[in-house]
């Protein structure tokens, strides 16, 4: 199998950046509202703790190499999509069940909705940067011979 592209190159240095800004903001909210509110709305603030962990996954997974980070990455961003879309559409339909807001509440509304496109465009940096990296160039007999 041909070897595939780092993901921690170019723009995708830029995307572990905002992943790794989402991480420490979600768990460090999630931390606080778990020390100091808890009885007030458990499960929302258990989804945040749980946005803020599938953060530092997504950014440990694409900041390193190899097929087990790339692995981690996939896993993480495809966690971060499922429970942006559900926790979206649930907190939407009842509101009642989500007396505070998460992360992905309202699919992300509250984080001008990066929390949704984050993990689109995090699948498609895996996907481009998962295709194999391009043979260098040999160069043609005789091209480079000086007259």
């Amino acid at each position: 199998m041909a070897e595939t592209r780092a993901t921690a190159t170019g723009p995708g240095r830029v995307l572990i950046a905002v992943y790794a800004v989402f991480a420490l903001s979600a768990t460090a909210r999630a931390g606080v509202q778990l020390a100091t509110r808890f009885h007030e709305a458990p499960v929302a603030y258990l989804l945040s703790a749980l946005a803020g962990v599938v953060y530092i996954l997504a950014t440990i997974g694409l900041a390193r190499t190899g097929p087990a980070a790339r692995r981690l990455a996939w896993t993480a961003v495809s966690v971060e999509l499922t429970g942006v879309l559900v926790v979206g559409t649930l907190s939407l339909a009842d509101h009642a069940a989500f007396p505070r807001s998460t992360v992905w509440s309202d699919y992300g509304s509250g984080y001008g909705w990066v929390p949704l496109v984050l993990p689109v465009i995090g699948m498609a940096w895996l996907r481009r940067t998962g295709r194999a990296a391009p043979a260098p160039a040999t160069p043609r007999p005789g091209a480079d011979s000086a007259q």
